[in-house]
């Protein structure tokens, strides 16, 4: 059988269906393998809060989507190429996603009465003709796998718990992918459980054969290798990231490795990562509650470890006077929010960049710390050294912001070589007849880091006020004053320690495209397509929200027009208007999705076409219809 070969620079897929079909394995592996085959990758883990939602229900689907392909892969894609659906349900929920002539790979197993019931589906879709601008493959994964095992003793249960596998070979076959990078995991997962190893790889062989000698899978697609910086690559989320940042951070340090956390989605990951670097020296307590977290992480950053704690929104709030007690005892501590939809409960598993403002100022007191935010999931390694820097530099707490979707999104990594990575110095006291608790460096006004055990060094640790230098507990109203100013002086002080922000683009002119988090990705996306077709704007992306770069100022002021794209109702674009009295447009999805690059760049060519500032309100706020 003549087979055709079709070569692409780039494509999308999607796995879904019920969440206990495996769509979050499959996906991942898929997401591996094409790296392991040298594609650039982005992808988009989509679940719901439920732990086990009821099967066949709409709220209860749950996908992985992959993008992957030659250069330039930032998002996780703006429309689906490839669909594999498990069920009714998740061909309903996805099929909005799906470009026209787009490829659905349907279980058609998955279309009973039942399941045509619970989506409300009135007819089977697989034969009224209401797909018909598609290209629909429906296979019977059942009555497929029976015919694969035929020949092997292995338990009907089993392999209809390779659905999942065998849709993955049919996938592979259809990008030309390894299998050898699956069946290696397979047998790493499954070590010593021969028959659970045997169905696995038999099932993942099987699809990809079925999909060989099956005369309606008439192409294969070819998507050629990236050309990467040569190094050394691995897939990584962002909470592996940050979990790998923080190990390496200490040991530049020198440092022992503390992390004291709470389990919470999307932040768990961190916790589960740190537990498997013991060998290190690491560290880790899975507290009680989310109180307990950090007052044992500050206990550890008072006996002299490199301290963490890990959250998210709902989780911050229950941190946020023990954050105060670290701001107040001057102690360094890496705060980690990977930001999900709220407020209260709201969307656990969904993404939003809604704490930016209680990342500010959630705190009584004027209690200033720095605030960082990771751009991508490989980013959050280099901002999570950036953060330990600045924590044990400063003597302070130090909050870097992550999200749900760069938390648990995966990208290729360029592991970096560890000796060429800079050293991070602590400041420890040393000299116990000059000792003062908050003596201060003049240049950074952080005060020395005294440990217990250090003789002739000791001092009072404690929420109450401190004297100037001697750090005895202080209720005198000047003194009060003057460590407030002194503690905010600290933080402005660090601009001065960080790059200036750059500009991709002309440093003056009519659009700046200004992002921060993880709306780097759409956001460069979009500008690269619409300098690509020819228009004319500028886009920056921020890193540092707390302070910010000297240079921001001056830069915005150089623009008639400043697009803040969010995926809250503007909070950036408030902080940036009150500090700067500039006007901005503000971009706003609340959805708990990422944002589309085709929306941004749908947005920005309106935007463009109005040059005449007076015909659009530099101040207005543009929401996405609900229905993108």
């Amino acid at each position: 059988m003549n087979k055709v070969i079709e070569h692409l620079e780039e494509v999308t897929v999607r796995f879904a269906g019920d969440s206990g079909d495996g769509m979050q394995l499959i996906g991942t592996q898929f997401s591996d393998t094409s790296g392991f085959a040298g594609n650039e990758v982005n992808t988009f883990p989509d679940y719901p809060s439920e732990i086990r939602a009821p099967e066949g229900t709409l709220y209860g689907v749950s996908a992985f989507q992959v993008h992957f392909g030659t250069k330039n892969i930032h998002t996780p894609g703006d429309f689906v190429d490839v669909l594999v659906a498990m069920n009714a349900a998740s061909l309903k929920v996805n099929l909005p996603h799906v470009r026209e002539q787009g490829l659905l790979i349907i279980n058609s197993d998955g279309f009973d009465d039942r399941n045509l019931k619970l989506t409300g589906y009135t007819q089977n879709p697989l034969e009224d003709g209401s797909l018909a601008k598609y290209n629909v493959f429906p296979v019977d994964l059942n009555k497929e796998l029976k015919k694969a095992f035929i020949e092997l003793d292995v338990p009907s249960k089993l392999v209809q718990k390779t659905r999942n596998i065998f849709a993955l070979g049919i996938t592979y076959w259809l990008f030309n992918r390894p299998l050898e990078p699956t069946v290696s995991w397979i047998n790493k997962k499954f070590k010593g459980k021969e028959d659970i190893i045997l169905a696995n790889v038999h099932a993942l062989q099987g699809g990809w054969n079925f999909a060989e000698k099956n005369p309606d899978f008439r192409k294969q697609y070819i998507i050629d290798r990236s050309q990467l910086e040569s190094g050394k690559y691995r897939s990584i989320t962002g909470n592996q990231a940050v979990a790998l940042g923080l190990v390496v951070a200490a040991t530049k340090a020198h440092l022992p490795l503390f992390l004291g956390s709470y389990p919470i989605t999307p932040a768990t990951d961190i916790l589960h990562a740190i537990s498997g670097y013991k060998k290190y020296g690491v560290k880790h307590l899975q507290a009680e509650d989310e109180i307990a977290g950090i007052a044992s992480a500050i206990g550890a950053a008072f006996g002299g470890s490199l301290a963490v704690t890990t959250t998210s929104g709902p989780g911050l709030s229950l941190k946020s006077e023990a954050i105060g007690l670290a701001i107040m005892t001057e102690l360094p501590l890496i705060i980690v929010n990977v930001m999900r939809a709220g407020p209260s409960t709201g969307l656990p598993t969904k993404t939003e960049q809604s704490d930016l403002m209680q990342a500010m100022y959630g705190r009584h007191g004027e209690a200033p710390l720095p605030v960082l935010a990771a751009a991508s999931s490989a980013d959050c390694f280099d901002m999570t050294l950036e953060a330990a820097r600045i924590a044990l530099k400063y003597m302070t707490p130090v909050m870097l912001l992550s999200d749900g979707y760069i938390g648990q999104a995966s990208e290729p990594w360029r592991i970096p070589s560890i000796g060429q990575l800079p050293e991070i110095a602590p400041h420890f006291a040393d000299d116990s007849t000059t000792f003062k608790p908050y003596l201060r460096n003049p240049e950074t006004l952080s005060r020395l880091w005294a440990i217990p055990g250090m003789q002739g060094m000791e001092h009072r640790i404690g929420g109450l006020e401190k004297e100037d230098g001697s750090g005895v507990v202080s209720h005198d109203p000047m003194n009060h004053q003057k460590m407030v100013e002194i503690r905010q002086r600290k933080i402005d002080g660090i601009a001065n320690d960080i790059p200036d922000l750059e500009v991709f683009g002309e440093h003056e002119g009519d659009l700046l495209l200004l992002s921060w988090g993880s709306t780097y990705g759409a956001a460069k996306t979009a500008v690269e397509h619409l300098k690509a077709k020819g228009h004319n704007l500028s886009f920056a992306h921020l890193r540092y929200l707390n302070p910010f770069p000297k240079n921001l100022g001056e830069l915005l002021h150089k623009f008639d027009r400043v697009v803040i794209p969010e995926l809250n109702l503007g909070q950036l674009k408030s902080l940036i208007q009150a500090k700067y009295l500039k006007p901005v447009i503000g971009i706003n999805k609340v959805q708990g999705k990422p944002f589309k690059a085709v929306e941004l760049e749908e947005k920005l060519s309106m935007l463009i076409s109005m040059r005449d500032i007076k015909k659009w309100p530099a101040s207005s706020k543009i929401d996405l219809p609900v229905d993108l």
